[in-house]
């Protein structure tokens, strides 16, 4: 249990900053009108993914799935940012 519940908190945080940028990046206009509302679904959004880190059979599971999820929504927003779609 707790395996799954730091799965959620650790790299949860990062997959959830990743789904939140790419969502403010992917809205038209620019991305700094969306600073305020992304930051406060940042926070539901990490709770959600916590909450779903319980669904893994194993906390091991839960790791694995959320840190190669997190990497990839990371490496998406470095990619928007290098091929200059985004500013």
């Amino acid at each position: 249990m707790w395996a799954r519940a730091t799965a959620g908190i650790v790299p949860g945080f990062f997959l959830s900053a990743a789904i939140v940028g790419l969502v403010s990046w992917l809205l038209p206009g620019p991305w700094q009108s969306t600073l305020v509302a992304g930051g406060l679904v940042f926070f539901p959004v990490w709770g959600g993914v916590v909450c779903a880190a319980f669904q893994f059979l194993s906390g091991a599971r839960a790791w694995v799935v959320y840190s190669l999820a997190s990497v990839a929504g990371l490496a998406g927003l470095a990619l928007l940012r290098h091929l200059q779609w985004v500013q």
